[in-house]
């Protein structure tokens, strides 16, 4: 699921209208391009909850993890989602956006490149979080090597 979720990203970045508008065009293209249409089905699942906003009380909470959480998403991506919080790229809402996102994900173990690109997709489907959509993919395309092959 992961794979059609970068490949939508990638390929419909800066063409939202037409994922939102035109869902079934492109449902059919990710099939045609060799994706299996269960996984499609997931991958628009997937995306819905990026439109809704997480309440929150108290934007000075500590977030604790739950044991389902630290068993899914390690000490190292843990540590990665306080320090984007800490640096301002992640406001609580988006964390814990992010951190649903991930927990959605079909993937049995979670990198730090998959929080990455959750982090990404998250602040991309906020309009008002574009200066930290900027400053996050800085991180994400500066860790990449200069030469791709």
């Amino acid at each position: 699921m992961l794979e059609i979720l970068l490949y939508l990203f990638e390929n419909y970045l800066d063409a939202e209208q037409d994922l939102v508008s035109n869902p079934d065009a492109v449902r059919v293209e990710l099939i045609e391009a060799g994706f299996q249409s269960p996984e499609v089905t997931k991958a628009f699942e997937w995306l819905e909850p990026l439109t809704t906003d997480i309440p929150l009380s108290s934007n000075s909470a500590i977030r604790i993890f739950s044991n389902e959480e630290k068993q899914r998403i390690d000490a190292e991506c843990r540590g990665l989602i306080l320090q984007l919080e800490q640096s301002g790229i992640l406001s609580p809402g988006s964390r814990e956006l992010v951190i649903d996102r991930l927990m959605a994900l079909d993937e049995p173990v979670l990198t730090v490149e998959n929080l990455k690109w959750v982090v990404l997709m998250v602040l991309f489907s906020k309009p008002e979080e574009e200066v930290a959509f900027a400053q996050m993919e800085n991180l994400l395309y500066d860790s990449w090597p200069a030469t791709l092959h």
